[in-house]
Parts: structure tokens; C-alpha cells; sequence
């Protein structure tokens, strides 16, 4: 697969979870306040447009990265990215702690 063809894949995954996140709001606009923690990235989302996978949520950006991975072939499966995405769900835990410090010496 060349670049111009991942390219316009990713364009189309694009439109594809912003639409997923769209259709979800107008069937349940609730879904916008309603949050979870994602099991890739590690921050706080709204459920519009998150994916289950299997034993994974996903938020809308990070089912970006899973649809779009997973067609032009950079991982096999959602473990994978989750690996993938180790370091970035670390650094989201050690942020909301120093938020949470933050909030307690005030």
C-alpha cells in the first residue's frame, strides 16, 4: 500500500468516527456529559463515538487510531495499539496526579 493510498484512508476513517460521534449525540445527546477512562490513551472522554473492543473502551480519537491502524495494516488487533499506547496512558496517570496534588494543597 503507497502513501496516497493510506492517506485517503485515513481521510475516509476520519469522516467515518467523526460521524460515529455525531450519530451518537443526536440519538443521545446525554452521551456527551457521560465519561469514561480510555483503555488506550488514559484520559477522560465522552462516550459519543467510543468503541467497545472487546475488554477495551476506546474514545472517538483513539478508535481513529485502532479503525485506521488496523486497515493500512500497522497493528493485527486493538492489543496492539494498547501496547502501543503504554507510555501515553503513563503520562495521563502522572498528569491527573499532579492535578489532583494541585487540588488538595489549595
Amino acid at each position: 500500500m503507497n502513501k496516497e493510498e493510506q492517506l485517503k484512508i485515513i481521510e475516509e476513517m476520519q469522516a467515518v468516527v467523526e460521524q460515529m460521534k455525531l450519530d451518537d449525540l443526536e440519538e443521545d445527546p446525554s452521551l456527551a456529559d457521560e465519561m469514561f477512562e480510555c483503555s488506550c490513551c488514559g484520559k477522560t472522554e465522552s462516550l459519543a463515538g467510543s468503541v467497545q473492543y472487546g475488554k477495551y473502551r476506546l474514545c472517538n480519537n483513539c478508535v481513529l487510531l485502532a479503525e485506521t491502524g488496523l486497515e493500512i495494516g500497522k497493528f493485527k488487533d486493538v492489543n496492539e495499539l494498547i501496547k502501543a499506547m503504554e507510555d501515553t496512558r503513563l503520562e495521563e496517570m502522572c498528569e491527573f496526579i499532579k492535578q489532583e496534588e494541585k487540588r488538595e494543597t489549595n
